[in-house]
């Protein structure tokens, strides 16, 4: 199946760049395509631009090898898609869905819409052929339950793969969302940047790793919890018991309570007219006032960024990436608070650590989690048929 992998993350390849990239000869490579194009498994889809000579036809996984389930789970909202094998989107849903109703509602929620979107795109059930699904919790891979995760009460043990197996009998994946984000900035870059992080910034803080061009899980799924890294040993107590973890003091939550406040204060007089229209401040609200000029606003960013800066500074000094991409819901905020996290890391990490270092907003954006999970299904479904073979 090294080949089918090739194919996969190169996005689409020549004969030629096959060859070299799995240092085959040319005819071992036309003979292992022809068979694969015969089995059904690869597609020729149109011709590569030419150098020179006669133009190559482009290799992509077919269509006819079925389709791909994707899920990405967050602590308040609730992305899915249905996916060929190459990543095309075939039908997207997204709703908001808070996560502490319990596995019962979730998943059954779940389990609907997927039934909605592969009758709207034509397929059925026996046609998916692996199932990807991302939550926002410590995830033991090997089994794909949950491990006591802090977002997730009454998720503690819970098997989403055998809940979704009831339906399906393609392969379920599951993992830790910011882990599939990191897959998705991974196949986007065809493993170009080999050692990089993805920071996720929503209702909790995580980091996807990515070491030596795999994801790193760590021995037991749990790297990658820097939200709860401290930065203030004096600190507000976070729900794990700890006190001025970073997730508690400049999560999305930290950030409307501190707006809020503003509001509340006095500090503020758009965000406490915010506050009165619509009962509740959210981070991107913060954003659109720091945009009309609002210093409390401002004031907020900058401490919010200034924070995760400081906790991204000892993981920089720790690992060395070579970028760091920035994601969740709290990139709505806008380039402020990015350049509060830059000054921050830049400020306290090692010379030699930020010398070529790239601090950014996710390329993907809130795509990121469901590519990944789309990444997911079909990289772990072809190790899998692989092992099988």
């Amino acid at each position: 199946m090294s080949i089918l992998q090739t194919i996969f993350w190169s996005a689409g390849v020549s004969r030629y760049e096959l060859s070299h990239q799995l240092a085959y000869s040319k005819s071992k490579t036309n003979s292992l395509v022809a068979s694969l194009l015969d089995q059904g498994l690869l597609d020729e889809v149109g011709l590569l631009n030419s150098n020179g000579g006669r133009r190559a036809e482009t290799l992509q996984l077919s269509g006819g090898l079925g389709v791909l389930l994707c899920v990405d789970l967050g602590a308040t909202s609730l992305d899915l898609a249905v996916m060929k094998p190459d990543l095309t989107v075939l039908a997207q849903i997204a709703e908001p869905l808070d996560v502490r109703r319990g596995p019962g509602d979730v998943m059954s929620r779940v389990r609907v819409l997927m039934r909605q979107m592969l009758a709207q795109c034509g397929a059925t059930a026996k046609q998916v052929i692996g199932i990807g699904v991302g939550v926002p919790g410590p995830i033991d891979f090997e089994s794909g339950q949950l491990v006591n995760p802090p977002l997730m009460p009454n998720w503690d043990g819970f098997s989403i793969r055998d809940y979704l197996r009831e339906e399906y009998s393609a392969p379920v994946f599951v993992d830790n969302d910011v882990n599939l984000m990191a897959l998705g900035e991974l196949w986007r870059l065809q493993r170009s940047l080999q050692n990089f992080l993805v920071i996720k910034v929503g209702t909790g803080i995580g980091c996807g790793i990515v070491c030596h061009g795999e994801v790193y899980r760590g021995a037991n799924g749990s790297a990658g919890d820097v939200g709860h890294i401290c930065v203030d040993t004096a600190g507000p107590r976070c729900h794990c018991g700890n006190l001025g973890c970073v997730e508690t003091m400049a999560a999305g939550p930290a950030i409307s309570r501190l707006a809020t406040e503003a509001a509340q204060s006095g500090q503020s007089e758009l965000l406490a007219v915010c506050l009165a229209e619509k009962g509740h401040i959210t981070p991107e609200d913060v954003g659109q006032a720091s945009r009309n000029g609002d210093a409390a606003a401002n004031h907020i960013i900058q401490h919010t960024g200034n924070l995760i800066g400081q906790m991204l500074a000892s993981v920089v000094n720790f690992f060395n990436p070579s970028h760091v991409f920035i994601g969740g819901g709290i990139t709505r905020i806008g380039p402020l608070l990015l350049a509060s996290v830059r000054q921050s890391v830049y400020q306290r990490s090692l010379a030699l650590s930020t010398r070529h270092l790239e601090i950014q907003y996710t390329p993907l954006a809130e795509q990121a989690g469901l590519v990944g999970a789309g990444v997911l299904a079909m990289q772990e479904t072809l190790k899998s048929r692989g092992k099988s073979a």
